[in-house]
């Protein structure tokens, strides 16, 4: 069971949720007969009725949070593609279930208790702390719930949540369990290995003709040609349809005046400045300026560099301080300014260097300029183009006849198969359209497909026009496919023999190093292997492999490619195991909801077989849109 669990999930905690979660979801699902029973309602427990509102409602509630996670509506047909119908009645057949038997049991909850429970509900707290009644209106609307109906439900959970913790309150995790898992998921093991591939192969002479016509036919159909698909592909994006040729001078001038400073670079300086920091500082700078001494003198008595005060090439709207800005750029090069007094500082500024504003010329950014505008005026024309095209395809008329109709341009690439590869096994240029290619093989001659969405403002059209089937290859067609394949399984067959006698040598009593030492390989060694370690220096297949026994053990392993592993486990070391660690605290805490769940779900199972499940198909086929009166 815990190596099923560790294949199923990246972490070891979400391995045992995700185990616990599938037997959970098979105990609440849906028992019973499935029978047509009539009515208005989809299903009934005992004497209780799902009512077809009911289960559309929490139905379309279900899809609607489902199209918030994604970030689009899901349609009902769609959730039921995703099973999402058979969850939604299970779970309400489970309550349904539960509020039978808590009726049964003449349970119930003072209305007192119920207003506490609602009112200290973390989502109905105000930001400041306090019920908000307003909160509690916003979320039922939201959720299309009237207040009764809420405090009715509200009373409801509260009464199977007494049946719950009745059952399961308090159950804790074994702590058998909890080391067991801990034990499973941070055990280290040490080995010593030897790693070989190709070159230990050796030389591999060329098939003869029998030998590849024997190969070729035992495993012909790996060489099958698989079904190939001709299509006509129209594509209209504004990059298709755009026309820089057709802007007029006039409109390429405005755009260019309206451009501001895109084309050019503002002036730039590069500024020199000596941080003032007191009155003290501006004084002294003050009196040697009026003694005639230079930035360069006064840079030096303060024992700074040029580096130390160089602020950069920089613009004017680069400076933050509109006073030393302005100051910075009135200026001339290689003058000095008097003190300046900034917004939070005093500076001494020298100006080392200026570079001119440069503006490119029209003639220079006319073409960019052109394809710009083009684009913009094909982005609006588009739209206009594809209610044209699809009124057009109603009438029948094929994307060859709207092609030449509207001047837009045909493609029709190479054939393709079901992963979008030619018959060479090259990738065919295709427009990057999600599920193009899949929809091509879904669709057939004859058959008008959806549109598609290409990009963020283009649609795609496309029609299958050739089907060429899957036919087995001749061996002259896949000649020297077949003498590769052949070549590797010789390689392989070979490494599996060496790997499997040298195994037998290690079980033999022989060490590595001395096998090593005799064929020229070389003794390698691996610490810290844990069964769900990443970045190992083994193959996967090979950690299975080193935790099957205890110290000792010894195995081989294939790898990718050729790559094959010799190994023998020389340590294990056992984790240490705190209850109160983080680690396995949370999971302590999650194997217990896990357990109390399914302690649970086992008694709403027994609850529901003895009160009894009718479901009827009809009326659920009605709400999600397959059928039904």
């Amino acid at each position: 069971m815990l190596d099923t669990l560790r294949a199923g999930a990246k972490s070891w905690i979400s391995k045992l949720l995700i185990g616990l979660l599938v037997i959970s979801f098979a105990i609440w699902g849906i028992s019973g007969d499935l029978l047509n029973v009539g009515g208005d309602q989809v299903a009934t427990v005992g004497e209780r009725k799902i009512s077809i509102v009911e289960f559309d409602n929490a139905y379309r509630r279900e899809l609607d949070s489902i199209g918030r996670n994604i970030g689009r509506p899901l349609s009902t047909v769609e959730g039921a593609a995703f099973g999402i119908p058979a969850q939604v009645l299970g779970r309400l057949i489970a309550e349904a279930a539960l509020n039978e038997t808590a009726k049964d049991y003449n349970l119930g909850v003072s209305d007192q208790e119920l207003v506490r429970l609602i009112q200290e509900a973390p989502a109905f707290q105000a930001p400041g702390g306090g019920f908000d009644r307003a909160l509690l209106a916003r979320v039922l609307q939201a959720n299309g719930l009237t207040e009764d109906a809420f405090v009715a439900e509200r009373r409801l959970l509260e009464q199977r949540r007494q049946i719950a913790d009745a059952i399961s309150g308090g159950l804790a995790t074994p702590a058998a369990m909890l080391e067991a898992f801990n034990q499973h998921a941070n055990e280290e093991r040490s080995i010593d290995y030897l790693e070989f591939g190709a070159g230990q192969a050796g030389e591999i002479a060329a098939p003869t003709d029998s030998e590849l016509s024997a190969y070729f036919e035992d495993n012909r159909a790996r060489f099958r040609a698989p079904e190939y698909r001709k299509v006509a592909l129209l594509a209209l994006t504004p990059e298709r349809i755009a026309r820089p040729d057709a802007v007029g001078e006039d409109e390429l001038r405005r755009e260019y005046q309206a451009s501001g400073g895109r084309f050019g670079e503002p002036e730039r300086r590069r500024i020199l400045q000596i941080p003032l920091p007191d009155a003290a500082a501006v004084e002294a700078a003050r009196t040697a300026l009026s003694e005639g001494r230079t930035f360069e003198d006064i840079l030096a008595e303060r024992g700074l560099t040029e580096a130390q005060v160089e602020l950069g090439n920089m613009a004017r709207g680069d400076l933050l301080d509109p006073a030393i800005a302005e100051a910075a750029f009135s200026l001339a090069q290689g003058e000095t300014s008097e003190v300046v007094e900034g917004r939070f500082t005093s500076v001494l500024l020298k100006i080392a260097e200026v570079t001119e504003a440069h503006q490119s010329p029209l003639e220079e950014v006319a073409p960019q300029l052109r394809r710009e505008i083009a684009l913009r005026l094909a982005e609006r024309e588009v739209l206009d183009l594809h209610d044209e095209i699809e009124d057009a395809r109603a009438g029948g008329a094929t994307l060859q006849e709207i092609a030449e109709r509207f001047s837009l341009s045909l493609d029709t690439p190479a054939a393709f198969d079901s992963t979008g590869k030619d018959e060479a096994g090259k990738a065919v240029p295709l427009p990057d359209v999600n599920d193009l290619v899949s929809e091509v093989f879904e669709s057939d001659v004859g058959i008008e497909a959806d549109m598609l969405q290409l990009g963020r403002n283009g649609f795609l059209w496309f029609e299958v026009r050739e089907v060429i089937p899957a036919r087995d290859r001749a061996l002259e067609e896949v000649r020297q496919q077949v003498a590769d394949a052949w070549t590797a399984q010789q390689r392989r067959e070979r490494l599996d023999a060496l790997a499997a006698e040298i195994l037998e040598e290690v079980k033999g009593g022989k060490s590595l190093a001395d096998i090593a030492e005799a064929r020229g390989l070389t003794v390698a060694s691996a610490s810290g292997i844990k069964r769900n370690g990443n970045d190992l220096p083994l193959p996967a297949q090979a950690v299975t492999g080193v935790f099957a026994g205890p110290v000792g053990t010894t195995g081989t392993a294939a790898g990718d490619g050729d790559r094959r592993v010799v190994y023998r486990v020389t340590g294990a070391t056992a984790p240490a195991f705190f209850r109160e660690a983080s680690e396995i605290a949370a999971l302590d805490q999650h194997l217990a909801d896990a357990l109390q769940n399914s302690i649970v779900g086992q008694y709403i199972g027994e609850r529901e077989a003895r009160l009894g499940v009718r479901i009827n198909q009809t009326n659920i086929n009605r709400v999600i849109g397959q059928g039904g009166s």
